[in-house]
Parts: structure tokens; sequence; C-alpha cells
């Protein structure tokens, strides 16, 4: 072998080795790029879906793609945040078929913490994660959500809107009126300033604690309601309940008759707003509550209940169980566990998370979705 070889043979280990050191750099800076974005991709994502399972399965699966791209992307921003918006519209396609057959009340599933943080939106991304917005997107065609997404939460130009969503710009300036004008008509015109939506919390919850009822009145809206998402997999109210004085003799036979078999709740923040999470005698979550204040006073108590929606909080309590568990028990007021007392009467059998239908214990339905 002459010399020639040798140089050869020594060029081409080389060049592999350059390849292979290129190609692991490559793939670092898409990890980085990725994971950089990683919140926003989420936020985006969450909020045209409503499911944090949801949409952290299309974050994944947007970066697989982006990892199989042959050619690294110029702008890993523009890809990714195009790609979690046609995963997420295509999954919330199925999810609303889904939506229509759900058991009882629908809500979204509970976000204790928002990844993304952008001090000059701050204000646009607390009011787009709330339930009340949420539950707004939901009138929306998944479409026009993803537009009012990226648009009005996310300051995306329109440019970068249309390569999202697959539309023309004109097409999605059309669409974006017609957002914006869905969700101008269904939002509260005084939404309450963080400050005073904290103090009302407060006294809320010491009020929930204590069982208060005029306590929880004064802090009510005239047409307050309370309404529980349980998806037919829990025990829950078996209608919503509405007014102030329901209202507040509901709720203050909750957390005393809870307090029997140990359940606790701690304060958090859930979707943006004030809000509680209930955790049973082992830690174990069972709801989560989200309150809607506006104008001063509390307008509605939101109650997430269904396990489906919650074990991304932690290990899931059995509802059922302490539902059992109540029922062989007497309440603290007066009456008898199937006996309503005066502070309940005339409402639904207190149950296990909150007050429930007199469903048997044994008899544990089926979900329909």
């Amino acid at each position: 072998m002459g010399s020639g070889d040798h140089v050869s043979g020594g060029t081409a280990v080389a060049a592999a080795a350059a390849v292979e050191e290129v190609t692991a750099a490559e793939e670092s800076g898409r990890a980085d790029d990725f994971q950089e974005l990683r919140p926003l991709l989420f936020s985006i994502a969450y909020r045209i879906l409503s499911s944090v399972t949801e949409a952290e399965d299309a974050v994944q699966e947007a970066w697989l793609r982006f990892a199989a791209t042959p050619v690294r992307p110029r702008s890993a921003r523009a890809f990714l945040s195009t790609t979690v918006t046609r995963i997420a519209i295509d999954v919330l396609r199925s999810a609303r078929v889904r939506r229509e057959t759900y058991a009882g009340p629908w809500f979204p599933e509970p976000l204790l913490a928002d990844p993304y943080e952008d001090p000059e939106r701050s204000a646009e991304l607390a009011d787009s994660v709330s339930m009340a917005a949420l539950l707004l997107l939901e009138r929306l065609s998944p479409a026009e959500r993803a537009v009012f997404v990226l648009r009005e939460v996310f300051d995306f130009g329109f440019p970068e809107v249309a390569a999202a969503v697959g539309r023309s710009e004109a097409a999605c300036r059309q669409l974006a009126v017609r957002a914006r004008r869905h969700m101008a008509d269904g939002r509260p015109r005084f939404a309450a300033a963080r400050e005073e939506r904290e103090e009302l919390a407060s006294r809320f919850f010491g009020a929930l604690r204590e069982g208060d009822v005029t306590g929880l009145r004064d802090l009510l809206a005239t047409d307050a309601s309370v309404t529980g998402d349980g998806g037919g997999k829990t025990p829950q109210l078996p209608r919503v309940v509405v007014g102030d004085g329901n209202v507040a003799r509901l709720l203050a036979a909750f957390v005393p008759r809870l307090a029997l078999a140990d359940v606790t709740f701690e304060r958090r923040e859930v979707n943006g707003q004030a809000g509680a999470v209930f955790h049973d005698r082992d830690g174990k979550v069972l709801q989560a509550l989200a309150l809607d204040i506006l104008d001063g006073r509390i307008h509605a108590v939101r109650i997430v209940l269904n396990p489906d929606k919650l074990g991304h909080l932690g290990p899931v309590a059995d509802a059922w169980a302490i539902h059992r568990e109540l029922r062989g028990r007497r309440p603290a007021a007066s009456g008898t566990a199937d006996t309503p007392g005066p502070a309940t009467r005339g409402l639904p059998t207190p149950g296990p998370a909150i007050p429930g239908p007199a469903t048997p214990a044994d008899a544990r339905p089926t979900a329909t979705s």
C-alpha cells in the first residue's frame, strides 16, 4: 500500500469523524432550540385544546417532527409553532366530537402554572387561560380558535398565523374578526384586579373552612353558581346550583363534611385565578376548584372532579371510597348522612367531593365518554 493510500484512508476517517461531530452538534442545537421554545409551544397547545395531557402530547409530537426533518429549519420558532398548532387543531376536531357526548358539564383540565411568561403580554396571557375564557373559546371553530390564540394572545403576525393554520392572510384576518366578536360578546366588562381577587379569595376560603353561610353569601353575586365536572366518573352535583343563598348553604356544608374523611385543601392559582386543590388523607388529589371573580363578587365556583382531568396534578384519590365513608357517618351539622340539616335543606345530599346526588355507594356509574 502506497503513501497515497494511507493519506486517502486517513482523510476518509477524518471526514467521517467530522460528519459525526456536525451531526451531534446539529442534534444538540435542535434540542436546545426546542427546550427554549417548549413553554411557548405548551401554552399555545393548551389554549387551543384546554387539556394539559393533550397539550403535552402535541408538544412531544412537534419535537419528533422537528428532530426528523432532514434539514434544520431556518426558524425553529416558526416551524415548531406551526407544527404544534396544526397538531392541536387536528386533535381538537376529534375532541369536540367526544365533548358532545360528555356526561354532565364540561370544564378544561385545571392548570396550576402556565410555563410561558412574557411581561409585555402578561394581561393577555392571564386572561386567556382562565376557565371562563377557555369556555368561551369552546364556542369558536378550531380554525377561529387557533387564529385567536396566535394573534390575540401571543401577538403572532398574520403571515405567521396564516402559515400555521394553512389559510391565506385575508382568510385569517376574517377569522380573527369573527373570533374577537364572539369572545367580546361573552366576556365580562369589569374583571377584578389581582389584589381584589386575592382579598376576596382569602375571605372566601376562610368562610369556606369555617362553614360560614353568612360570610360566604356576602361574597357571592346574586346569580352566583356552583358547577361540578365529574364526567360521570365520580359523585357530583346532579345539576348546577344557582343563587347566592343556595350556593352559600351548599358550600358551607361542603368542607366541614369533607373534614370527616380527613380531606383538606390548599389554596392554589387554578388557570390563573384564585382556587384550591383538595386532597384526601393520603395526599391524593380529589378535586380542583376555581373562582370566577368579577365586579367585586364571586360569580361562579367551578369544580373539576373527573379523575381523568386530575392525573397531571398527582396521584388521584378514590372519590367513591370517600363517598361510601361519608354516607356511613353523621354530618357535623344537624341531620344524618341521608337527611339534610338546616344548612342544606332543599339541596342535594352532601357527597364526597361536592355535595352530590344520593347515589348508591356500590352503583358506580360508567363514563359515557
